[in-house]
């Protein structure tokens, strides 16, 4: 492995001090005096500072680098991720996003206690802390020392205590208006870091050219183009097979596994359609729609439009990530296993820094390495500006000190955003014999999203979604998804996010029945008609409110997309040890939620949200760059078919 040295590590040191300086700069320039300066930019960000650090907030070592380490082992099907992120923000732009901003909140907790109560809002402020101090924040602190530990020959510990460091010094001091300016510089230096890195390696592998080299790669490796796994696919765990070669585990003790035991179903982390249809809805959904450091940047723009349009900026760079999130991976992959070159990567996580140390040029090598602990800092910092944005203002003013002066605010947002950094810092070495990180991170997020999406998506749309409702579902979450896995191993995990999707949501709907609370003197939504009346519980004219038939049928577009979806895929796609009688479940499930969504008579809730049809009305621009992300998404696919259907009938293997 080569290490940064000369020219390289100038450039990257030069790097470094510059965006801490700017950050400092930008924090001291523009002093956060409310809470809204510190937590929301005062609603002042511009549409194209909304998706450049949409983007450098996603764009982490979980992708770069846990990515790539996916992409070496199981190939461009985890880029689905990626790609169908694209019209997820499409989606959330057109129908989440105007209903948080005519709430003009603050944090996704917030929305809670305005749709429900306090105890669902405080709940989910805890689950939300844990999260990101404990998962998020130290799992890209480990995977960003990891890369740093390769290509600078320091300690990993050095390692996170350096990358808490250069975090901190934009993201405690200035807020999120400091992390969005600093994310803007950062994005662009990680887009063109990403490229020359991907540039690099699939050129050495064309000898010169990149297309060639891209050619070679699905020529040589067609599996890892496949997009969509069969039930019987597998891949090849290199740490584990590394383990079995040397006889000992990552701790120097005597390993325990046997032979058989590094091969392992790529269904299972990427089962097929349900990268389509099913549980990646709720995956993506939750990622772009309910996470507080992501939605947060949509909420500081300057208006509905300007949000809408920098959602739309972000969904088009989603399309080109994966040439540098997986491409480089399976490159490393091609020159290991079919090149048989000596590629020091004993563990799938190493394979981007392994790239970055042999196959970038000198000075472009240090850019490239800047990019990358770029883009570990935009996410660390916006990690951190969320998690404090939370404690402060659903934990802190709710129960702590009410009265909290603005700077008393600001003071305590500081404060918890240091210690969300210094508590993740203690906690990232336990990731250390983690194997593909990415996938880690999908599934322990996985626990909470299925339940947490339901309560989002009904307090939106379902008007009869009661506070006693949403609180069983979110306190059940956990727990049901803990008890699925225990009882059903074999079911991949996003099938088991569709099913606590379908159960959380006939819950949602029967316990609401049971719990219903109207306010006074109103007698909206108790019909399935459309039946005119003059005003909603806001006062509000019935007339242009979205009707009622409306919201029900746009939920159930959202149970048959996830549940019944996932009901077919079983039955044409069975999974070895996931019981016949599953796909039985699923379908029973989903006509229960269906029935239930379409006979339930009860009353409006006395929170219900009014959503106005105007709300949902979007500009030409929008319009035309979703239909724009749609083309090329069915383009992407269509290409990639038609051609393993081709090295298919040339006689190439695809597993």
């Amino acid at each position: 492995m080569q290490t940064l040295e000369g020219i390289d590590l100038i450039i990257f040191g030069v790097y470094i001090v510059s965006v801490i300086l700017f950050g400092v700069w930008i924090a001291n320039r523009e002093k956060s005096t409310t809470a809204s300066d510190y937590f929301l930019a005062s609603r002042s960000l511009p549409w194209w500072a909304v998706g450049g650090s949409l983007i450098a907030s996603n764009i982490s070592a979980e992708q770069i680098i846990g990515m790539n380490g996916s992409g070496f082992e199981l190939g461009l099907a985890i880029a689905t991720y990626e790609l169908m992120a694209a019209i997820t923000l499409i989606l959330v732009a057109k129908f989440l996003l105007p209903v948080f901003l005519k709430k003009e909140i603050y944090t996704m907790p917030q929305f809670l206690e305005e749709r429900y109560d306090g105890t669902v809002r405080t709940i989910m402020s805890v689950f939300w802390i844990i999260l990101f101090v404990f998962v998020n924040i130290s799992t890209v602190l480990y995977l960003g020392a990891l890369a740093i530990e390769q290509l600078l020959g320091v300690s990993l510990y050095i390692g996170i205590a350096g990358l808490v460091i250069y975090s901190a010094c934009f993201s405690i001091f200035g807020g999120l208006k400091a992390v969005v300016w600093t994310d803007v510089v950062q994005v662009i230096v990680l887009m063109l870091g990403g490229t020359l890195a991907a540039v690099g390696i699939l050129s050495y592998v064309g000898d010169g050219s990149v297309f060639t080299g891209i050619g070679l790669l699905m020529d040589t490796v067609p599996d890892h183009f496949e997009m969509l796994f069969e039930p019987d696919d597998t891949y090849i765990d290199i740490a584990a097979a590394n383990e079995l070669a040397t006889g000992f585990d990552p701790d120097g003790k005597a390993t325990e596994l046997v032979a058989g035991d590094e091969i392992k179903s790529s269904f299972q982390l990427l089962p097929g359609f349900a990268m389509l249809f099913g549980g990646m809805w709720i995956v993506n959904t939750y990622y772009w729609g309910n996470n507080q450091y992501i939605i947060q940047r949509a909420l500081a723009a300057k208006s509905l439009g300007e949000a809408q349009k920098g959602i739309a900026f972000a969904a088009f760079m989603k399309l080109f990530i994966p040439f540098f999130a997986v491409l480089p991976g399976i490159a490393a992959f091609y020159l290991l296993n079919v090149k048989g070159e000596t590629v020091d990567i004993i563990k799938a996580d190493q394979a981007f820094p392994w790239v970055l140390g042999n196959h970038v040029g000198v000075g472009f090598k240090g850019l490239t390495f800047a990019a990358l602990v770029a883009a570990i800092g935009s996410s660390i910092s916006s990690m951190v500006n969320s998690a404090s944005t939370i404690f402060t203002i659903d934990i802190y003013n709710k129960f702590i000190n009410p009265t909290a002066s603005e700077k008393r605010q600001v003071t305590i947002g500081q404060i918890s955003a240091g210690a969300s950094l210094i508590i993740g810092a203690f906690i990232a070495p336990i990731w250390l014999n983690a194997g593909q990180a990415f996938q880690i991170i999908q599934e322990y997020t996985g626990f909470i999203s299925p339940g947490v999406l339901t309560v989002f998506i009904f307090g939106m749309f379902y008007r009869r979604g009661t506070s006693k409702a949403a609180l069983a579902v979110v306190l059940l979450s956990v727990p049901m998804s803990m008890a699925f896995k225990f009882l059903m191993p074999e079911l991949p995990f996003l099938d088991r996010m569709a099913l606590l999707f379908l159960i959380s949501s006939a819950l949602m709907i029967v316990i609401s029945s049971m719990t219903s609370k109207t306010a006074a003197g109103t007698d909206r939504a108790s019909t399935l008609d459309d039946v005119p009346i003059l005003t909603s519980n806001t006062g509000v004219a019935s007339q242009s409110l979205v009707s009622d038939m409306t919201l029900r049928i746009a939920l159930a577009l959202a149970v048959i997309a996830i549940g019944v979806a996932t009901a077919i895929r079983l039955l044409v796609q069975p999974v070895p040890g996931v019981p016949d009688w599953a796909v039985y479940l699923f379908a029973i499930l989903s006509v229960v939620v269906l029935v239930l969504l379409f006979t339930d008579k009860q009353k409006a809730d006395y929170k219900a949200i009014d959503l106005e049809k105007s709300m949902f009305r979007t500009r030409t621009g929008f319009n035309v760059a979703a239909v724009a992300v749609l083309l090329v998404l069915a383009a992407i696919y269509g290409f990639l078919a038609t051609l393993l259907d081709i090295l298919k009938m040339t006689g190439k293997t695809v597993n």
